[in-house]
């Protein structure tokens, strides 16, 4: 029975870090653009995670965190670590940049392979790695491999977990 709990919360904590993302891309676009976009929903799968209005019409966002491994993912998610767990983290400090492209380079692929019932998709990546910036991630531009065949009409980094350092558009 716990493992029916275990997988409702995981869901329901998936669904809140999406609509969390979602919101913060959100306020900055607006910001940034000055056009609305509102009203957020959560879809079933074969849609897009979220979907919003902009300028009047339906736009879809997929969802993503960039977290760099399962072990920082876990750790930033506060899950229990193990000493093997603690000691894979502890390694992966040494590597910054270039475990920052894979992991950025890993979810444009899988995200790429995808297909979605809608007429417009957009992606949002949310970096959730505390180490890695917005920074970071625009000095890596000229490297990052965007597929060429992908689903997206574009594609946008949220600097940070919390969205305070604002948006950066990677395609097109």
């Amino acid at each position: 029975m716990s493992g029916v709990a275990d997988g409702q919360r995981s869901e329901h904590e998936k669904i809140q870090l999406e609509h969390e993302a979602a919101k913060l891309f959100m306020r900055w676009y607006e910001a940034n653009t000055g056009k609305r976009i509102r009203h957020i929903w959560h879809n079933q799968p074969q849609r897009p995670d979220v979907s919003c209005l902009f300028e009047g019409e339906r736009l879809d966002l997929e969802i993503a965190h960039l977290y760099g491994s399962e072990a920082e993912a876990m750790a930033i998610l506060g899950r229990y670590l193990t000493e093997q767990t603690k000691q894979e983290l502890h390694s992966l400090d040494q590597e910054v940049d270039e475990r920052m492209l894979k992991a950025l380079n890993r979810i444009l692929i899988n995200k790429a392979g995808k297909t979605y019932h809608s007429k417009r998709v957009w992606l949002v990546i949310r970096n959730a790695h505390p180490q890695w910036t917005k920074e970071d991630i625009k000095g890596l531009i000229g490297h990052i491999t965007v597929p060429d065949n992908h689903p997206f009409e574009k594609i946008w980094i949220v600097g940070d977990m919390e969205g305070k350092s604002g948006i950066v558009r990677l395609y097109p």
